[in-house]
């Protein structure tokens, strides 16, 4: 595996962090000076994240349980601690893996320096940072159904996380969510939520679902030989309906716990919400991309 690269973006305003599996794009508002020494926080820290969770990948990759594990690092600890409130369902703490990087890169950048408002975005799991008086943009598309949107975060909102799960996503699905978008108080936690919220938009033993083993997709994911969806076929609007009300009395479950603020479920061109944001108005959401407004 080649080392991390960081480089700026043509526009000279946004930075491209990779690393293996990580690819992070980060921006940021301020004086020229904080943000200068923003990036170098945050590069140094890029330097070391990807080791220390390779470090512990065997333990992350396990059921997590209502009893958190004392993990070494302090990304892995942040997944532990978004997965371990959930875990009267199956999960691990990879549910949670790009969320909780978001949220550490974000926390080396914005330590000890003054900045305007911020974003870590872990290819659609978004941290953010917003000082008092300030707001963020987000651009929000590609559902497959041509629906987009966008919403605004404002620093008064106790949203600093946006992660958006489904079965067409990079990461494998139990459900058949087209996507499900979360907004929640960190990235982790918007993670962690809107991976069990999808997984729970479903039609088990639908047959114009296809589903195989997780292991013959990847044989060290962490998810063993569940079925995860790798098609779904034509479904009626009742269907349709019997599967977003499925996942969306997960998400009220978690907002009504303080897990979530918001999610947004869409199947089939429909969707359901959960929440009282703006998001709710907008009614358009999936793959997070915040920009200034």
């Amino acid at each position: 595996m080649n080392g991390p690269e960081i480089s700026w973006l043509p526009d000279r305003r946004r930075l491209h962090f990779n690393h293996g599996p990580i690819d992070l794009i980060v921006e940021a508002w301020g004086d020229p000076k904080e943000l200068q020494a923003a990036y170098r926080q945050a590069a140094a820290r890029f330097e070391t994240i990807l080791p220390e969770l390779v470090g512990e990948l065997t333990e992350l990759r396990r059921p997590a349980s209502t009893t958190p594990r004392n993990f070494l690092g302090s990304t892995a600890q942040r997944m532990e601690a978004a997965v371990a409130p959930l875990s009267r369902t199956f999960i691990t703490p990879m549910a949670a893996v790009a969320g909780s990087v978001a949220d550490e890169m974000m926390a080396a950048m914005v330590a000890g320096r003054r900045l305007d408002r911020a974003y870590v975005n872990n290819g659609g799991d978004i941290a953010l940072h917003i000082s008092p008086g300030q707001e963020i943009s987000a651009a929000i598309a590609d559902t497959g159904h041509g629906l987009a949107d966008r919403l605004t975060i404002r620093a008064e909102d106790p949203v600093r996380g946006i992660a958006t799960s489904g079965w067409r996503g990079r990461s494998f699905s139990l459900g058949i969510a087209d996507a499900v978008t979360v907004l929640a108080v960190s990235a982790a936690a918007a993670d962690a939520a809107a991976t069990l919220i999808a997984n729970a938009v479903d039609l088990p033993g639908h047959r114009a679902i296809q589903r195989q083993p997780a292991r013959d997709l990847a044989p060290d994911n962490d998810l063993g030989d569940r079925l995860v969806t790798t098609g779904v076929g034509p479904l009626d609007a009742e269907e349709i309906e019997l599967a977003l009300e499925a996942g969306l009395s997960i998400a009220e479950t978690l907002r009504r716990q303080g897990s979530i603020q918001t999610a947004a479920l869409y199947l089939g061109g429909r969707n359901r919400i959960s929440g009282t944001h703006e998001l709710a108005v907008a009614g358009n959401v999936t793959r997070g991309v915040p920009v200034h407004a």
